[in-house]
């Protein structure tokens, strides 16, 4: 009974302390956000950098983003009309596709996708500029790390989001439009006019509003493990492998908090 007991308690003070580390590490992440925003609103600014980083975020990620919601896009009609026949409702495949599309998986696949090219990216950049002391060198020449490092990439990745995850919408519907006009009989122009009428001005918002949140939580969680890195070689592929990881967990948390308390109604 006392080896129970303290097997028991054991386990639950790891519970405990497993829980702790995670309000410590979103503490850590909040103070590390609000700090590049405070220091990102005030001057100086690096305009260039900030172009520089919606070119790599936004323009070199459209090709990723754009065959994910294709592919999704022609996948979730076919699953969609398989399922719909078994209660003679193959109708509602344009409808439900362009909901699914636009309200979820345009969002999430669009973050997901980015946040494994981008997230990892930033986190590997910053931490070898870390463990090879290039951020202390800046330092020593009066560089606000704040403002030239971190501040542009949040921007770049909220601004930018948006933008990626309305073409990963208009494609995944067209990619559903592809296969259903082609595979399972539909007629284009019916297809497309009830896509239309269906389609709601909240349905759009929610979609853009969760991609400018999942693009600041992208840059947040790159930005914040490569600064904290250390290690050498092996720090930098840690910190790598945490920026992705806990982005995806951000990204799928933020989706569930938006759709159910924001939109749920």
């Amino acid at each position: 009974m006392n080896r129970l007991f303290s097997a028991l308690i054991v386990f639950l003070i790891g519970i405990g302390a497993a829980t702790l580390e995670v309000f410590a590490v979103v503490g850590r992440m909040a103070r590390f956000a609000g700090t590049a925003l405070g220091r990102g609103v005030t001057p100086p600014w690096y305009p260039a950098r900030l172009v520089e980083q919606m070119a790599i975020i936004g323009w070199f990620s459209l090709p990723v983003v754009g065959l994910t919601a294709l592919f999704t896009g022609a996948a979730l009609a076919q699953q969609i009309y398989v399922g719909g026949s078994r209660f003679n409702a193959e109708s509602t495949v344009p409808a439900v596709t362009m909901i699914a599309m636009v309200r979820e998986l345009g969002p999430v696949l669009a973050g997901l996708m980015v946040a494994g090219r981008v997230s990892s990216a930033m986190a590997a950049e910053l931490a070898t500029m870390r463990v090879t002391e290039q951020l202390d060198a800046m330092v020593t020449l009066r560089t606000d790390l704040w403002r030239y490092l971190v501040a542009p990439r949040l921007i770049a990745a909220t601004l930018m989001m948006p933008f990626l995850v309305l073409i990963a919408n208009i494609i995944g519907v067209l990619g559903g439009y592809g296969l259903a006009v082609s595979r399972l009989g539909f007629n284009g122009a019916t297809y497309l006019e009830t896509t239309r009428r269906y389609l709601e001005a909240d349905d759009v918002i929610s979609s853009l509003v969760k991609a400018a949140a999942f693009g600041f939580v992208i840059a947040l969680s790159g930005c914040y493990h490569g600064f904290r890195s250390s290690g050498g070689a092996a720090g930098v592929g840690r910190a790598t492998t945490a920026a992705v990881v806990t982005a995806f967990i951000l990204i799928l948390m933020l989706n569930l908090i938006i759709t159910v308390l924001v939109f749920g109604a």
